[in-house]
């Protein structure tokens, strides 16, 4: 396999990974705005973000009304981002 084509690879995975990142974000500040999760948009991004969100949830209680677990889930995916990224440029430079 060609380094040009395995480079590829890895990119659209890691922009795959950052459009996941920025809908959570997006969901997430949905919860702000009173009743956007309850119409179709917002109940396609459930479908899609809160099995994510789920295992935090557990983990996490809501402190209130401020849901941390939704941070903490945002925080997660970023470092699995970067180090996504990582292990693609280790593997590439050693190619």
């Amino acid at each position: 396999m060609s380094l040009e084509i395995l480079s590829t690879i890895f990119n659209i995975i890691l922009i795959i990974v950052r459009i996941y990142t920025f809908g959570m974000l997006f969901y997430f500040l949905m919860s702000w705005l009173p009743g956007a999760r309850e119409n179709g948009l917002g109940r396609f991004l459930a479908k899609i973000y809160e099995p994510f969100l789920e295992p935090f949830r557990r983990i996490i209680p809501p402190i209130g009304i401020i849901d941390i677990s939704s941070i903490v889930a945002l925080f997660v995916l970023f470092l699995f981002r970067e180090g996504l990224g990582s292990i693609f440029n280790i593997i590439l430079n050693s190619l």
